[in-house]
């Protein structure tokens, strides 16, 4: 098989606040191997991003961590990074929630979470409006500017619709399908071609 044309260059797209990092198919790290990561923060200080596409292997819920909403509706909680695993976080559409923090295309990061909790027990939708974290993906200064030139990742924008509502485990594929062309190659690629 001709890998070159799996070979991607950068797309030149500009790392910012609310849009997506998606990994080549060649990175193997262990916790972005075939990631969508949102980022939440972009400046000369550094990186800060959530991983949307990560579940537990031993699922994990909401109702399992806060007492107040064990018999509330099931919430899946998904691996955010590798960093402060143990810090909750949740992405939203509810532009209204004192406190949450505007990213872009209408998805808004954390806020009152007494507000949140209450919303939940009342019954609120959380499939598409909802996602929750623990932990993030950090980059020091440089770092991410970096892997991007290496072509670790390519910044893609406007998937806001993608990722709250669809399936984790096909985010992955459908950004890249999405971005189209050379790209909807790597989707392609086995994950394990030596398998093949």
């Amino acid at each position: 098989m001709d890998m070159q044309i799996f070979q991607v260059e950068v797309n030149k797209v500009e790392p910012v606040k609310g849009k997506i990092l998606i990994s080549s198919p060649f990175l193997h790290d262990i916790h972005f191997i075939r990631s969508v990561i949102l980022l939440i923060e972009h400046n000369e200080e550094g990186s800060v991003g959530l991983v949307m596409n990560k579940d537990f292997k031993m699922h994990i819920y909401l109702n399992d961590l806060i007492p107040d909403l064990a018999y509330s509706q099931r919430i899946p909680i998904y691996k955010g990074g590798p960093v402060s695993a143990d810090t909750l976080f949740y992405l939203h559409r509810l532009k209204d929630l004192e406190g949450a923090i505007e990213l872009s295309n209408g998805l808004y990061l954390n806020g009152d979470f007494e507000a949140v909790k209450n919303y939940i027990r009342e019954g609120g939708v959380t499939e598409g409006v909802f996602r929750f974290f623990t932990g993030y993906a950090g980059w020091e200064r440089g770092q991410l500017e970096h892997e991007i030139e290496e072509n670790t990742w390519v910044v893609g924008s406007g998937y806001s619709e993608l990722l709250l509502s669809l399936h984790a485990g096909q985010l992955w594929k459908n950004c890249l399908d999405k971005m189209g062309g050379r790209y909807a190659l790597w989707a392609t690629y086995p994950l394990y071609p030596i398998l093949n």
